[in-house]
């Protein structure tokens, strides 16, 4: 059985590559998956919690991630990610134990690719501006997928509520050829920009739905239990409303399942998932003006579609 560590996936791994891999997964059998969630209140804003992650697609692989979130890591363990997994992976036919992944890296490009598919399907051709709202570990991953999938994707706007970090993200991104800059009014920014991508951990509102400019893209990264909030209930009003799947966007996350419970909305405001979006079910974006939200809610099937195609290409590789 083999190892494959960070580094190693983050070559394997190419956004352009890695997205078309999604795409033809939606498009076949839809694999069984499940989901158990472990909460420790610290007092903070977001639990710790430990999370697993399986799934299995029969006579393929079945796999599980395995995830610790400890959100205040980066304040009391600096040189230590707030988010850390391991993905195991298994002979779909046979059960035999295939590999080991570093799941950090699996879970960064998984969640990026799965928003810039989102954005690849929803999002305007000629989307200019890109806003990232948090610059936190996944962020230049977020930044990378949408700019792989939206090429016209010519500025990034940062802002966190850390300005030093958006300060840091933004040189990292000057410095490899990206016009970026550090934005303190986030009104201001949201109203300019095309592509929205929110990847924070809030639990109260940080993008207004009044914000969004006809035409704007949303995309919603950070909520994954019901209490977290990145946008406002005007948001998911206005905006079409689609999902990565509806096992785990709907409900369990709370930017649309918090105003569904609510009567804000009804089941029937969410469009289509990514399934029924790859399959051609749905067309996606009804015109240029249409405003267009995608809650990215992960699960453990993007990440066996992820760790499938990173073993496939591993082999490639002889």
């Amino acid at each position: 059985m083999q190892h494959m560590d960070a580094d190693t996936v983050h070559r394997l791994l190419d956004f352009p590559g890695l997205v078309d891999a999604l795409a033809e997964a939606h498009r076949g059998p839809e694999p069984l998956v499940e989901r158990a969630d472990l909460a420790r209140d610290t007092g903070g804003e977001t639990p710790d919690s430990f999370l697993i992650r399986p799934a299995w697609q029969p006579g393929v692989a079945c796999g599980a991630k395995l995830t610790t979130v400890m959100p205040g890591n980066p304040a009391r363990h600096p040189d230590v990610p707030a988010i850390q997994a391991l993905y195991a992976i298994f002979d779909g036919e046979t059960g035999s134990p295939r590999a080991t992944i570093d799941g950090t890296a699996l879970t960064y490009r998984k969640t990026a690719a799965d928003s810039a598919l989102g954005a690849r399907l929803l999002a305007r051709e000629d989307a200019r501006r890109l806003v990232m709202v948090g610059a936190g570990a996944l962020a230049p991953y977020l930044v990378a997928a949408h700019r792989a999938v939206r090429p016209s994707l010519a500025h990034v706007s940062i802002w966190n509520r850390s300005r030093q970090k958006a300060a840091d993200l933004a040189e990292d991104l000057a410095s490899a050829g990206v016009e970026a800059d550090v934005v303190d009014d986030l009104e201001a920014a949201v109203r300019d920009g095309d592509v929205v991508c929110c990847a924070t951990a809030a639990t109260a509102p940080v993008v207004m739905g009044a914000w969004l400019k006809p035409g704007a893209h949303l995309d919603l990264v950070g909520g994954f239990t019901p209490s977290m909030r990145e946008c406002d209930d005007e948001a998911v009003r206005r905006a079409s409303l689609f999902v990565d799947s509806r096992w785990f966007a709907v409900e369990q996350a709370g930017d649309i399942g918090d105003p569904l419970r609510r009567g804000v909305i009804g089941p029937e405001a969410v469009r289509a998932d990514l399934f029924e979006l790859c399959r051609g079910l749905h067309p996606g974006r009804d015109g240029p003006n249409e405003i267009t939200l995608f809650k990215n809610g992960g699960g453990g099937h993007l990440d066996l579609f992820t760790a499938i195609h990173a073993m496939e290409m591993f082999a490639r590789e002889g």
